[in-house]
């Protein structure tokens, strides 16, 4: 029973949840697998609305090939940085990217630095390409967040609610446990089981109804200019970001400080993209009353 993961205010129970398995000898990692189904599919998204926009899209799956690495970079790098009092005593590990820590928002600043340079080196225009890039940054965003369920990590702390999530105590780490969940915990079959949030499939879910409204603006054709598409998916993702975080039990926290860093990132960044917007929609406006 500890590879099992339930739903059980869904009814759902699900007795051989894998981490892994073997190829040749090669241990694989479904969270691998995941990550990599995400970047395909968000590789096709981009290329799906450079199309339907009239860009070439050669270019977004150049983007995406660069983005793997500096993304993956990112993510670690963000990771190490906020976890610094553990790694500045064991840093040969910081390289060890098979041992687990990367940070999607590392990830997001890795892509976004990427799109920029390579636009930049293009001739094209940043803006628009960050437009078109997000539809399929979020896309990845939807699928990857998954691989946290395979591997029963970012979660939430205890809750009842209809789509409260069951784990085996045993197959989570125990700096992620909280004491309520342990007043709250079962045993079940000689087996201690928690109860969380999922916050993956919290974040999993607004990030497909974040992916459906980018999508519906572009159909739409309702930018007023280019970076507006992307302006929205900061602010639409750092809404749900910063209350998602604010759930989840393995927060990165500012050096000194219980400020969870991510949490202050997404309030930042969906605040300054909600002004920024408003600029742009006056502009127009006013610019329209001129013409």
């Amino acid at each position: 029973m500890s590879d099992s993961i339930a739903f059980p205010n869904l009814g759902i129970y699900l007795p051989h949840v894998i981490k892994s398995f073997t190829v040749f000898g090669y241990e694989i990692a479904v969270y691998g697998i995941t990550m990599a189904l995400g970047i395909l599919a968000g590789m096709y998204m981009a290329v799906y609305v450079a199309k339907k926009t009239g860009q070439d899209a050669d270019d977004y799956m150049n983007l995406t090939l660069i983005g793997i690495f500096t993304g993956l970079i990112g993510a670690r790098a963000y990771y190490v940085i906020f976890s610094w009092d553990y790694y500045r005593l064991h840093p040969l590990e910081i390289l060890d990217f098979r041992g687990g820590g990367l940070a999607l928002y590392g990830s997001v600043i890795g892509a976004v630095s990427t799109a920029v340079i390579y636009a930049l080196a293009k001739k094209l225009k940043p803006a628009l390409m960050l437009d078109t890039a997000c539809t399929g940054l979020v896309l990845g965003q939807v699928i990857g967040r998954w691989g946290n369920f395979f591997n029963r990590e970012a979660f939430g702390g205890y809750t009842d609610n209809l789509l409260a999530m069951r784990l085996p105590l045993s197959a989570v780490r125990a700096d992620e446990v909280t004491e309520l969940m342990m007043e709250k915990a079962e045993e079940i079959g000689g087996e201690t089981f928690i109860q969380v949030h999922p916050t993956f499939l919290y974040e999993s879910l607004w990030n497909l109804g974040v992916l459906f409204l980018l999508l519906l603006m572009t159909k739409k054709k309702f930018k007023k200019a280019d970076g507006e598409i992307f302006l929205w998916y900061l602010l639409l993702y750092g809404a749900g970001r910063f209350w998602i975080e604010g759930l989840r039990t393995d927060q990165l926290r500012i050096w000194g400080t219980d400020i969870a860093v991510s949490q202050l990132l997404a309030a930042v960044l969906a605040l300054c993209s909600g002004l920024l917007i408003i600029l742009i929609r006056f502009r127009f406006r006013d610019k329209k009353r001129i013409d």
